[in-house]
Formats: C-alpha cells, sequence, structure tokens
C-alpha cells in the first residue's frame, strides 16, 4: 500500500439518521469550510455534518437519532479512481488496533470517521501502518 497522508480534522461530528421523507435541515448546506455529507436512500436519510451544527431546533421528526463524538479523518487527495484498496487497507490497519470506523468517499478521495475516544488509537496505527497523520493544531 502507498503511504498516504491523512489529515486529522479539528472539530467534533454527528452522525445523523432521519425519515426517508424528511427534508434537509435548513441551513445545512450553507457550511462550506467542513464536510457535510447528506444521503438519501428509500429507508433513510443519513447526514454528517459538524455536531455544532443544531438539528436539535429542526422539525425532524421521531425517527431522528444523532451519534455525536465523531472525529473526522481526511485522506489527502484527490484521489485517482484507479487506486485500489486504500478504503480497505486504512480500515484493515484501524481494526487491527481495534478501532471502529464509519467510512465516506466522495469524488476526490476519502474520508473516516472515529470516534473521539478511540482517535489516539487510530493515530498511532496509521502511523504504524507508514502513514503519514497531521494533527490540525486546534483538533
Amino acid at each position: 500500500m502507498k503511504r498516504l497522508i491523512v489529515d486529522v480534522r479539528p472539530g467534533e461530528y454527528a452522525v445523523t439518521r432521519l425519515a426517508p421523507d424528511a427534508p434537509v435541515p435548513s441551513g445545512l448546506l450553507d457550511l462550506t469550510d467542513v464536510l457535510v455529507s447528506v444521503t438519501r436512500t428509500p429507508a433513510e436519510v443519513s447526514i454528517i455534518a459538524p455536531a455544532s451544527f443544531a438539528m436539535d431546533g429542526q422539525p425532524l421528526g421521531a425517527s431522528q437519532k444523532t451519534e455525536k463524538s465523531w472525529r473526522l479523518l481526511t485522506v489527502r487527495g484527490p484521489l485517482e479512481f484507479t487506486l485500489t484498496g486504500i478504503m480497505a487497507a486504512l480500515a484493515g490497519e484501524l481494526a487491527a488496533a481495534g478501532v471502529s470506523l464509519f467510512a465516506l468517499s466522495t469524488y476526490d478521495t476519502d474520508h473516516l470517521l472515529v470516534k473521539q475516544t478511540d482517535l489516539g488509537r487510530a493515530v498511532l496505527a496509521l502511523r504504524a501502518a507508514g502513514h503519514e497523520v497531521v494533527v490540525a493544531p486546534e483538533a
């Protein structure tokens, strides 16, 4: 596996589940300096956004579930579509260290969310595997 550069992004993230017919919370897509992901399937709407985004005040319905205390690790890209095994390798390295993850890919790169309590172990595991991990000063 090629040596990767992984950036630990500042701030806490949350993963939220909404009903499949729920509207995207107002203002969510106005956040432009952080990662925001909205995925709609026939069964749910999943949102990844900074935990500081106040979804509590939104009329989201009873099916809302939120899991907070996630930290975002981003593989520095852009990555070529022809590259294979990046997410599998990172997931395997973290699994070997006992770190669970929530994975997300965008057009340019891959992102991993790990629980705040696992961040130190995740950084150590990735560095031990030969990757450069850059932790933001405010992270």
